[in-house]
């Protein structure tokens, strides 16, 4: 499996991962949630089929199965994930929860006995 970087940005309002996909199609990427915290990201990258009477002098770019899995902070919102790739860049958002709500002091209401 080979490595792929990735860049993971913190907004006010989501999660970005950003992924270099170069040459692959979306149909070739796979984005999912297990674990109920755990964004996975995998894919192949397949070598193009040789055409008759050319042969490889060198082979540099990579090729085979990749995954990569970020943990996901507690206010990550998993019912809200949306994934684009264009150009060869894999951009995935993942939205956060709103922040919970300060808690207000309860008045209790003192009685005459």
């Amino acid at each position: 499996m080979a490595a792929t970087p990735a860049d993971v940005k913190e907004y006010p309002n989501s999660y970005v991962f950003v992924v270099d996909m170069p040459g692959l199609k979306s149909g070739d990427i796979k984005v999912q949630v297990e674990d109920d915290n755990v964004l996975l990201i995998s894919g192949e990258m397949k070598r193009e089929e040789e055409k008759e009477g050319a042969k490889y002098i060198r082979m540099e770019r990579r090729i085979g199965k990749f995954m990569r899995k970020f943990s996901l902070p507690e206010n990550a919102n998993t019912d809200a994930i949306s994934a684009v790739c264009q150009d060869g860049v894999l951009t995935v958002t993942v939205q956060k929860f709103p922040p919970p709500e300060p808690n207000k002091p309860k008045t209790i209401e003192v009685k005459i006995a």
